[in-house]
Formats: structure tokens, sequence, C-alpha cells
């Protein structure tokens, strides 16, 4: 079993994905046609996390043309380039399977403005010790 862990270890995502239950995300997907390779953003709301270490999944839900579609993404796959949070939604549930049967302007979420907050402030420090790293050299 040791040997099955290792290479599982090995499988797994380097860079920690920040997500949460009820975030608005934009998922960057490679998808192969042919011999080309290209990169398809899907936006939407994540409904459901899944844990499971390197069989962690993340369901995200939009609708397009008045038809709700859900995408099940795995957290660890390579054909996931990134994901961008672009909201941080408030919600009270481990599970968003309630928005299914609601339509237009009920499916949103509310917004989380502390974690905003606290995501913002993040970046900046990043930034700031990013600078200072080019500036040192």
């Amino acid at each position: 079993m040791d040997k099955i862990k290792a290479i599982e270890n090995e499988q797994l995502r380097k860079d920690e994905l920040e997500l949460n239950i009820g975030d608005t995300v934009k998922v960057y997907n490679k998808i192969k046609e042919g011999n080309k390779e290209r990169i398809q953003v899907f936006e939407g709301t994540i409904i459901k996390k899944q844990r499971g270490g390197s069989n962690e999944t993340f369901t995200v839900r939009k609708v397009a043309y008045g038809t709700g579609v859900e995408k099940t993404f795995p957290v660890h796959s390579p054909r996931v380039e990134k994901v961008e949070v672009v909201r941080h939604g408030k919600v009270r549930r481990a599970k968003l399977y309630y928005l299914r049967g609601r339509k237009g302007k009920a499916t949103r979420v509310k917004e989380d403005i502390v974690a905003m907050n606290a995501a913002a402030a993040k970046a900046n420090e990043e930034k700031k010790s990013g600078n200072a790293s080019s500036e040192e050299e």
C-alpha cells in the first residue's frame, strides 16, 4: 500500500487551490481536438466538493441558454490548467443542490465580502514580496 500512496502523491497538484462551496470560479480546461489542444473556460458556481486525496473533485454549475449545465472537474488533473476565483460566496450548506430547482435571479449566491477582502490583501502582500525580491537582485 505504501507504493500506491507514493505514486498517488507524485500525481498531486503542487499549487494549492483555494476553493470553497458557493464560489464563482473560472475553470481553464484543456480540450484536445484532433492534434490541436486549446483551453476552454467554464465559469459557474461551485455546488459541491468531494474530498479523497488524488480523487478529489469539485462540481461547477452554470446556466447556458436557459439550460443548467454541471461539470465535474478533478482537482489534481493535468487537464485543469488553472482555477480562478471570481467571487467568494457566502453559504451555509456543504452541497448546493437546491440551486438546481431555482431559476433566474433566485440562483444567485450572496457575496462574502470578508473573504474577498482577505484574498485581495493576500494578493497585495504577494505582489509586494515579489517586488521586494526583484529589487534586491
